[in-house]
């Protein structure tokens, strides 16, 4: 047996591929299927399966589609109640059919239908497919749902983990939330793990009773992708696959009015000069999860990109998250300029140069735009604080449109993603970049030693 994992790291999800023998199954595919389609073909399996531990709120799934192409049984959890056709999973009822023998474990928490896959090698078993239920130095939060509904969640979420952690020490654990997915309750894991290994080192499996787990899963979660709402209608009445967009190079008339904009070159390029109103993202494999936080879902949307950038690779990304409107590309902005456009645009400086002002004892506006758990861990005295995500529901009190905001987050990313709101507002930007917040407090730190 031999499992491969298919990372999609701008999701923090993974997708699994088992072959034995000449079957194969897959466990939780996003929408962009060739990939998964093209592994099955080039190891030369007849693929049984497809899984779906859960009904997805991160991802559109690809699973309906990955099963019509290949003829292999679409399998979901029996409570999901999916309004096409499936192979109903039900709690220790092995899966008839497969390559080894398949054996659905109800597994509540993350959602209520939510099933993990053991697979048994000669009645033993060798592996769980645990999607969000046991991660990797976590587990997976029960809120998804909505608030009134996470503390039961989360009471079933303890059943469910400790569970799974009563499999044998080398059983191989195989989730798909990992590391970067805002699914996780806290810190995860990027990769695989053993069942053994995560009984004596994952913090969720220490808590002494129910009422303490559930308290500590509930702490201190973090918002999550606004059009997370979305996903789970879009899984449970019937995805469709993945559109093929054309992506043409398109001229400023071409841009109808309700169009968003989002700028995927380089922050340097974004910062000399842009459309105003377009999101600055600079090219990374979380395009798309910001924009579909910042942008109404589904909106249609236009890439502003440099000649060579994978625009192709960023309409997937769009795609993965159910925005299927990505219908051209503006090559820079200079058409939009010759065209009678006035660019925008903002100054940038380093951490270096931020930290040197703030020692000075110069009296500047900072503008903090990370999550809510970076804050609480540490900021910059005196700074303001406003989440990117939040910027559209107001500016934070205090801050005076008069003076220059130095705008900072962790990296840079984010701050450039803030940049389009805030100057909606009507502000005079500097923001921060490379690097960010942690950089500049250490530098004030030992500054001061």
């Amino acid at each position: 047996m031999q499992i491969t994992a298919f990372r999609t790291d701008g999701l923090g999800d993974s997708t699994y591929l088992l072959t034995h023998d000449d079957g194969g199954v897959v466990v939780d595919p996003q929408r962009d299927v060739e990939r998964f389609e093209r592994a099955v073909l080039d190891a030369g399996i007849h693929l049984t399966h497809v899984l779906e531990t859960h009904i997805h709120n991160d991802y559109v799934s690809g699973g309906r589609d990955l099963a019509g192409r290949t003829g292999a049984r679409l399998v979901l959890p029996a409570a999901a109640g999916a309004a096409f056709d499936h192979l109903p999973a039900f709690h220790r009822e092995d899966l008839p059919g497969g390559p080894v023998a398949i054996r659905p474990v109800h597994t509540p928490g993350h959602t209520p239908e939510h099933m993990s896959y053991l697979i048994l090698l000669e009645g033993e078993v060798a592996a769980v497919f645990s999607g969000g239920s046991l991660l990797v130095g976590s587990a997976g939060r029960p809120d998804l749902l909505g608030d009134d509904r996470a503390r039961q969640l989360a009471r079933l979420q303890y059943g469910s983990v400790n569970r799974l952690a009563e499999l044998p020490d080398e059983t191989g654990l195989y989730p798909t939330h990992g590391e970067g997915s805002f699914c996780t309750a806290s810190g995860a894991g990027r990769s695989t793990s053993t069942i053994g290994m995560e009984r004596r080192t994952n913090p969720v499996l220490a808590y002494p009773d129910v009422d303490a787990f559930v308290e500590g899963q509930l702490s201190g979660l973090q918002p999550f992708p606004a059009y997370y709402s979305h996903m789970g209608p879009i899984n449970l009445m019937g995805p469709r696959p993945l559109p093929r967009p054309q992506l043409d190079a398109l001229d400023p008339s071409d841009l109808p009015d309700d169009v968003r904009l989002v700028d995927i070159r380089p922050r340097a390029a974004y910062a000399a000069g842009h459309i105003p109103g377009s999101l600055g993202l600079e090219m990374s494999d979380q395009v798309a999860v910001w924009a579909g936080w910042l942008l109404p879902f589904d909106s249609p949307v236009a890439l502003v990109a440099e000649p060579g950038q994978d625009v192709e690779e960023v309409a997937r990304q769009f795609g993965r998250i159910g925005f299927d409107r990505v219908f051209g590309v503006l090559y820079g902005v200079s058409g939009w300029v010759a065209a009678g456009g006035t660019p925008a645009s903002f100054e940038t400086r380093t951490t270096d140069e931020l930290a040197s002002v703030l020692s000075s004892g110069r009296d500047i506006q900072v503008l903090d735009v990370r999550s809510p758990g970076e804050w609480q861990e540490g900021h910059i005295e005196g700074s303001l604080y406003r989440y990117v995500p939040q910027l559209d529901d107001g500016l934070p009190e205090g801050l005076d449109p008069s003076r220059d905001v130095w705008v900072t987050c962790g990296s840079g990313y984010r701050a450039f993603a803030a940049a389009a709101a805030l100057e909606a507002a009507g502000l005079r930007l500097i923001v921060v970049t490379p690097e960010g917040v942690p950089e500049v407090l250490e530098q004030l730190s030992e500054s001061t030693a």
